[in-house]
Formats: C-alpha cells, sequence, structure tokens
C-alpha cells in the first residue's frame, strides 16, 4: 500500500498559518506586556504563557469545552451556521495556542533587551510611538523575532496532544504528521511510522538550520554596521 502524503501538506498548511497568526498576535503581546505596569502584569504573563507547560492533552480539552456545541464559542459559532470542532481549521486554532507562548516568550525578551535611551531619544525628538514601534523596536529587536517565528513554527508542525482532541485524526482532513506517526506504530506499520518520523525530523532541521544560519549572518551584519 503506498504512502498518503495528506498528512504532510495538512501540517504544513496547518503550521504556516497558525505560525502568521502567532507572529502578529505574539508582537502584539509581547509589546503590550513589555510596556504594561500595572500590578496584575505577572498574571497576565502567566495566562499567556501556559500553553506552554500545560500538558498538550489538557490545552485540547480547553479548547474542545470553549469551541464545543455547549462551549461559549461552539454556540456562537452554531449561531451563524459553522463549528469548528473536528474540522481543519481546528488543527490552525490548536496550533496556534500551543506555539503562541513562544513566539510571545521571544518577541518579549527581545524588546525588553533595547536600551530604552534610545526610544526615549525618538520621544524627545517628537516621533510618534507608532513610527517608534516600526522604525526602532522592530528593527532591533527583529533577530528574537525571527527565532519566535521558527519556534512557533517547528512547534505549530509537531503539534500532537491538542490538535488531536480538538481536529481529531480524520484522513485527509486533519489528520496531521504527528497523529499519523502515532496510528500507524499503534497499529503495527512501523516503516510507515518511521518514514513520517524521517520526514519530520528532516522538515525541523532544516528549518532550524536555516534559522542559526540567519541569525549568525544578522550578527555579522549588526558588527559590521556598527563598526561603521
Amino acid at each position: 500500500m503506498g504512502m498518503d502524503f495528506a498528512p504532510l501538506l495538512i501540517s504544513l498548511r496547518a503550521a504556516t498559518i497558525s505560525t502568521i497568526v502567532t507572529f502578529f498576535s505574539g508582537i502584539a503581546a509581547a509589546c503590550f506586556v513589555s510596556g504594561y505596569r500595572g500590578k496584575f502584569k505577572g498574571l497576565i504573563d502567566g495566562v499567556l504563557t501556559l500553553p506552554l507547560v500545560l500538558p498538550p492533552t489538557v490545552v485540547g480539552f480547553l479548547l474542545l469545552v470553549l469551541f464545543g456545541k455547549n462551549g461559549p464559542l461552539g454556540r456562537l459559532l452554531m449561531a451563524v451556521g459553522q463549528t469548528v470542532i473536528f474540522s481543519w481549521p481546528a488543527t490552525v486554532i490548536a496550533a496556534s495556542v500551543v506555539a503562541f507562548p513562544l513566539m510571545y516568550r521571544t518577541v518579549r525578551s527581545a524588546f525588553e533587551q533595547i536600551d530604552q535611551n534610545i526610544i526615549n531619544a525618538a520621544r524627545t525628538l517628537g516621533v510618534s510611538e507608532w513610527k517608534i514601534f516600526w522604525k526602532i523596536t522592530i528593527p532591533l529587536s527583529w533577530p528574537g523575532v525571527a527565532a519566535g517565528t521558527v519556534l512557533a513554527f517547528a512547534r505549530a508542525l509537531g503539534d500532537f496532544g491538542a490538535t488531536l482532541m480538538i481536529g481529531g485524526n480524520i484522513p485527509g482532513k486533519t489528520l496531521t504528521i504527528p497523529a499519523a506517526i502515532f496510528f500507524a506504530a499503534e497499529s503495527g506499520e512501523m516503516r510507515r511510522a518511521l518514514i513520517w518520523v524521517i520526514l519530520i525530523f528532516i522538515i525541523s532541521l532544516i528549518v532550524m538550520t536555516l534559522m542559526n544560519y540567519w541569525t549568525d549572518y544578522q550578527r555579522k551584519m549588526t558588527a559590521v554596521t556598527g563598526r561603521k
């Protein structure tokens, strides 16, 4: 029986879309928390980071409760004739939730390492906060933003528990590579499982290697610019 490569396409598509979602949401959350000075900062940070430390099945269960037919978001979607549970969008939602903390934490650390004297100088010169963000904050923290993006993609690509809970394992629809590995091994198809393991290993290694080379390149360019 030949290999069905639908799980590869499903995983790559879900990981790509979830990375786009976490890219913008992670930057927005990191910008807000890094500039927030209220007493609830620790609590907000904890909530945003929680999916990183919770078991994936717990995250999946909470998503199932939220988007199920009796959940608040599930009832809202059903009111407009839509459903998420056991559909392809569910894989994107699960991947986005588990990948978000990596993007958020990495970008927040990059933001907080920026010399505030530069930001204050720009404000003194009358530069708007919007221009400061796009012209100063993002360029100075870009290596961290790029690293967070790559880590988020890798995490989204490798999610199993949360995706299985809310998306299921429908072949050609929600069956991702991690799920395909699990069910192939469970049914004794070790050769098929090994092929999927090697494939996701190669993809992850390529992504991380490219990130390392790009980071080194950015450091060299920054050093050259600084000398000039």
